[in-house]
């Protein structure tokens, strides 16, 4: 069986924010809630990089590890998912995640968190139908052979969801291509030479 991952290529990401939206479009979530946001490192700056962060569906994830009530598993395919109905919003998954991914409403007195609510992978979760589905953790578009809406939108294809080794392949082969003159894309018969590195006196 195939394992889902997300990565998200940061020399492509352009901060347009597409996947954020695209994201909330697709689940509906709650005000307060932001399940995939984009970061900006030394914004302003000539090194100034964008990535898309979320949920990363971690192989041994340490939400699943501190979760008490064992609101928080994992599939046979790697998504992690949550089962809201367990969930007594204590937060310890957001102290163990290191890319921030648990979320809470925050629409309760002062110290109650509400239900978490975190990235899905498009997968849904627990629920007795498809419209409790939807209500409580928004679209299932893996059921429908489908990948998730916000690495789909993404206008440069900077994030790549899907099989973790087709994504990997997929990265690889950028990484090849990155420094050469005509680009990954080319039919140029001058994208097959030797030499990956960038010569801007050569011309035509």
């Amino acid at each position: 069986m195939a394992t889902m991952k997300f990565m998200c290529d940061a020399e492509r990401c352009i901060e347009c924010n597409g996947c954020v939206t695209a994201c909330k479009n697709a689940n509906e979530v709650e005000w307060g809630i932001q399940r995939r946001r984009v970061v900006t490192l030394n914004d302003g700056e000539a090194d100034e990089m964008s990535i898309s962060v979320a949920c990363m569906h971690c192989d041994d994830a340490p939400c699943i590890a501190v979760c008490p009530t064992e609101t928080l598993y994992q599939r046979d395919d790697g998504i992690v998912l949550h089962d809201k109905d367990l969930c007594i919003g204590c937060g310890y998954c957001l102290y163990a995640c290191p890319f921030g991914a648990p979320q809470f409403p925050q629409e309760k007195a002062f110290g109650e968190r509400g239900k978490m609510d975190k990235c899905t992978f498009c997968a849904g979760g627990p629920a007795d139908s498809k419209e409790e589905e939807y209500e409580k953790y928004g679209a299932n578009r893996i059921a429908e052979g489908k990948l998730p809406l916000c690495a789909e939108m993404c206008s440069t294809k900077a994030l790549l969801a899907g099989d973790a080794q087709e994504v990997a392949d997929i990265f690889r082969q950028r990484v090849v291509r990155r420094g050469h003159e005509d680009g990954a894309w080319s039919n140029n018969p001058r994208a097959q030479a030797d030499n990956l590195a960038v010569d801007a006196t050569r011309k035509g």
